[in-house]
């Protein structure tokens, strides 16, 4: 059993065949799901793919990229979806220095009323972090997130920034990147980091594994990314998928939630 830790189930490259998609997870082994927001609207849709399927568990928040739509209004009504018993993060929150399609200023704004959300609410969070290691490590720790907690989703830092997340309290989550021939450095997290901090996940529709790169990507596909790093780390799939499992439940508390 497998729990896909970050998808975007809501997105419109799921909109003909969702059902299908959540079935052939299931075929596999993937029989929990967290359905990711990144605005208003998609964290809206996510809470009610929530609500249709068992199977599936929804974050709300406002990534990066549209830090510049998030108003007081914005974040009221994250707050009122956050209230939704299957809501269990905020997020996917963050900042992103290498699309930049927000303002910096206008993402550091965004990612601090977040976090100050999440504590407010006691839910943890869900981070986006690209090109900007530094900055995000010094807001997590100015705003306290470690009250919190939560994971830093699709990792492609270094060791250690890593490690200092970890030290926080947060887990790394470990996308289908990992299969791919240049990622040396990803490859010394997972073989590095305890194993009690690892989280996985698809990024679906995003980031598909060898041998699907460069098409869409979906839960069922988790297996080659679970399959990878039990081989880096030199553990029985069985073991590694007994562990991350345990992880995402204890993170989110998906076992104290009740249709």
């Amino acid at each position: 059993m497998l729990i896909d830790s970050h998808a975007h189930l809501e997105m419109p490259q799921f909109e003909e065949d969702l059902e299908e998609v959540i079935q052939r997870a299931a075929q596999y082994g993937i029989n929990q799901i967290i359905t990711v927001g990144t605005d208003l609207n998609s964290s809206r849709k996510a809470v009610s793919l929530a609500e249709r399927h068992p199977s599936l568990y929804a974050a709300v928040g406002i990534h990066p990229h549209d830090a510049r739509k998030c108003t007081s209004e914005t974040l009221g009504q994250i707050k009122g979806l956050a209230a939704h018993p299957k809501v269990v993060a905020l997020g996917e929150m963050g900042l992103d220095f290498y699309r930049n399609f927000s303002s910096p200023e206008e993402q550091v704004r965004a990612f601090r009323q977040q976090i100050r959300l999440a504590r407010e609410l006691d839910k943890p969070i869900i981070v986006h972090n690209r090109n900007a290691h530094a900055l995000v490590l010094r807001i997590l720790r100015e705003e306290l997130a470690e009250d919190v907690g939560g994971v830093i989703h699709c990792y492609n830092g270094d060791l250690a920034t890593a490690q200092a997340c970890v030290e926080m309290g947060f887990y790394i989550s470990i996308p289908g990147t990992i299969t791919f021939k240049n990622a040396t450095r990803l490859r010394n997290v997972v073989r590095s980091l305890p194993i009690d901090r690892l989280l996985l996940e698809t990024d679906a529709p995003f980031l598909a594994p060898v041998p699907f790169r460069g098409k869409r990507n979906e839960p069922a596909h988790l297996r080659f990314v679970a399959d990878r790093v039990a081989k880096i780390r030199k553990i029985p799939l069985d073991e590694l998928s007994r562990a991350t499992s345990a992880n995402t439940r204890n993170l989110f508390g998906l076992d104290s939630i009740r249709e």
